[in-house]
């Protein structure tokens, strides 16, 4: 790709494609020549990995890399949508939901599957988050990154907690009353999130309270008492895994890079790579990482084609990594083509990928199912997908 830089692509690689913005043939573009974009081998694995990632580089050894994801969705929406939740349309359940309702959760005092962003919102909203037709009770909680986490969680002013407990219960007792009568499963979801509610006024405070935390963690992340953003969201999810929530969620935003590629990657390289590699290593020496499952992914790939100073959308093949929680490390599983832009050696469906996270976790993803709609539906769809068992320990 660097040697035909510039040159028009091959127009098996343009014509009748699915492409978000690209009309006419576009060219080829390979990485910048800034010696700051060079791709090196790390560690003992050899594992080449950008030089924009310098932290990363040194956790190359612990990382488990897929090469060849594929999907079927090629702009936004719709693609994270299908990542998330195996289908490109509303309504289902996401991966976190389908993982607390098949775990449950580990801490009576906290969500089972917590949410927190940083930047835009995601295109697909808070759907990707879902339960869909579980019981709501399994759908993310979003954790915000400023003021109150949760909505409404402090008293308001001239009532204690003595009080709005007194409401709870009262609340409750009216709820039970009602379920007994008709039945409803979402109003035992009610119970509980009213009770959850109540408890999470301490445990909320005391997992956000990053004043027990030591001067040197709280630079490895780049985190700041107080804070927000995406270093103190890594470090908060070390907190959640450590409390037994089941499943972290962190959506960062910013990577869509149509043009000014060569100025917005680097920006965006710099804010992850320190936190992402300060977790992976934080896990680790706390002995967290071999039962934690990290990872990292878009809802899909860029081309490698140009699209003015920046690269369009691209499903044919993308990169997605994951550490600790029973992968291979050191490892790297298929390749593309020479250009990057199809699979050459082992293609992984998104819900291949959706089957082995699961199972990584413990859970079938065949027999993990839930019935709606006369069917027993389950993540991974009707069609048959597989565990990649060429990335397990």
């Amino acid at each position: 790709l660097q040697k035909r830089d510039g040159e028009l692509c091959p127009k098996e690689m343009f014509e009748g494609k699915q492409l978000a913005f690209i009309r006419a043939r576009p060219k080829l573009m390979g990485t910048s020549k800034d010696p700051k974009f060079n791709f090196r081998r790390c560690g003992q694995s050899g594992i080449r990995i950008s030089d924009l990632l310098p932290n990363l580089q040194t956790c190359a050894d612990e990382m488990c890399f897929i090469r060849t994801l594929h999907t079927d969705q090629f702009n936004h929406a719709p693609a994270q949508m299908f990542m998330q939740t195996g289908f490109e349309r509303f309504g289902r359940p996401s991966l976190g939901a389908w993982t607390n309702y098949g775990l449950g959760s580990m801490n009576k005092d906290l969500p089972g599957f917590v949410v927190m962003v940083t930047g835009q919102y995601p295109g697909a909203g808070n759907s990707i988050f879902g339960s869909g037709f579980l019981p709501s009770v399994y759908q993310g909680i979003e954790f915000r990154g400023k003021g109150d986490p949760v909505l409404f969680l402090s008293n308001p002013k001239g009532v204690d907690s003595a009080a709005r407990k007194r409401v709870v219960d009262a609340v409750n007792k009216l709820n039970r009353e009602q379920l007994q009568g008709v039945g409803d499963p979402e109003i035992a979801t009610r119970i509980s999130q009213y009770e959850m509610a109540y408890r999470m006024q301490s445990s909320v405070p005391e997992l956000k309270d990053l004043t027990t935390e030591s001067t040197k963690t709280l630079e490895a992340y780049g985190a700041k008492v107080g804070g927000s953003g995406f270093s103190n969201n890594c470090l908060l999810a070390r907190r959640m895994v450590e409390r037994g929530v089941r499943f972290v969620q962190l959506f960062d935003q910013g990577w869509d890079h149509h043009s000014g590629l060569q100025g917005s990657l680097p920006n965006k390289c710099k804010q992850v790579d320190q936190p992402i590699g300060a977790l992976i290593k934080d896990l680790k020496e706390r002995g967290l990482l071999d039962e934690t499952l990290v990872v990292w992914s878009a809802e899909f790939g860029r081309t490698p084609m140009a699209q003015g100073t920046g690269r369009d959308h691209h499903k044919e093949a993308f990169t997605v990594w994951m550490a600790g929680g029973g992968v291979k490390p050191g490892h790297v599983h298929g390749r593309t083509d020479e250009l990057g832009y199809g699979i050459a050696d082992r293609p992984v469906h998104v819900n291949d990928f959706n089957a082995t996270l699961l199972h990584l976790l413990g859970l079938d993803h065949e027999k993990l199912t839930y019935r709606s709609l006369g069917l027993d539906q389950r993540l991974t769809g009707v069609e048959e997908h597989h565990v990649v068992r060429e990335v397990l320990a």
